[in-house]
């Protein structure tokens, strides 16, 4: 039975774990979230991970209800490789920066500029877009993507940072990217860099590809983010400073207990909607739906079966 918003909202976390643990249960349903979300939403998570984990773990589900907490192009995805299945997300207007740089005229045209490559996109982009590429790649499976192309050319979409890190360890490959970025990565610099490693000078670095290649040159290791964990995991060092959204610290220090995370300050607004209130709304009312157009879906569908037969 639906609580109300008024209900919903004097309960404590506990209380509120409780329910939506028991709803889950009821309705068959399971929680996915990113890493970037807050802490609390991972008490609920089924699954806590990456794009390419969420992306296979919504395509290997077998619940009839999947609650995606992370950002909407991300639930896109959910509902792409689960069409008989509901998909919900606690906010519908939780977007991208990133994704929404690339607008789908402005990319029809752009491979008519370059006929001969092939179209890599990055998951971090709408089920439009990816309707008109030929493959979806993750952070921590972007080089492999590429290398397994039959052309020589790729338009990567939309991270330029990304596409650029890819150069870097495909140069038999010409790579034309989009000039999109990420804003959280994008800002930091090599000089922020510098001065990290001059204030922390016992901890090791570890940055995410979306950020520039001048940081990345710096970085001691580059990963995505459940790369991270496995890096923090490995190392014998016992302190890291983080360069990705914030929010990573905390999946780190509860993946890692004993090892100290530093990390950047930047936020992701979009990421931080979800918390565990509305997670609970969103499973008492099955609202809101994401629903991707039938023909979109279908090519988009397209473009990740290709991404996961490299495996």
């Amino acid at each position: 039975m639906y609580m109300g918003l008024c209900s919903i909202g004097l309960m404590q976390n506990t209380e509120l774990i409780l329910r939506i643990n028991e709803l889950k249960r009821e309705k068959n349903a399971v929680i996915l979230v990113h890493n970037y979300q807050r802490p609390e939403i991972y008490e609920v998570a089924d699954f806590i991970g990456d794009s390419l984990g969420l992306c296979e773990r919504a395509r290997d589900s077998d619940a009839d209800i999947i609650v995606f907490c992370g950002v909407y192009f991300m639930a896109e995805s959910a509902a792409i490789l689960n069409p008989d299945k509901k998909v919900i997300v606690p906010f519908s207007d939780a977007g991208c920066a990133m994704a929404d740089m690339v607008q789908v005229e402005k990319l029809i045209q752009f491979k008519k500029k370059h006929k001969d490559a092939a179209v890599v996109c990055y998951v971090n982009s709408t089920a439009e877009v990816k309707a008109l590429c030929d493959i979806c790649c993750t952070s921590s499976n972007a080089v492999a993507v590429v290398r397994s192309l039959k052309e020589k050319k790729v338009i990567f979409v939309p991270d330029k940072n990304l596409a650029a890190y890819i150069q870097d360890k495909v140069p038999e490959k010409e790579i034309i990217p989009w000039q999109g970025y990420c804003p959280i990565h994008h800002v930091v610099d090599a000089k922020y860099v510098e001065e990290i490693r001059r204030d922390n000078p016992n901890a090791k670095i570890i940055a995410h590809p979306e950020s520039k290649p001048e940081v990345l040159a710096l970085a001691d290791y580059v990963t995505s983010t459940s790369g991270m964990i496995d890096v923090a995991r490995e190392d014998d060092c016992d302190e890291f400073f983080v360069l990705t959204e914030c929010g990573m610290t905390e999946r780190l220090k509860r993946e890692v207990p004993g090892k100290k995370f530093k990390g950047l300050c930047n936020m992701c607004f979009d990421m931080k909607k979800n918390d565990l209130a509305s997670v609970l709304r969103c499973l008492e009312t099955e609202k809101d739906r994401v629903r991707v157009e039938r023909a979109t879906a279908r090519r988009a569908l397209l473009a990740f079966d290709r991404m996961f037969a490299l495996k």
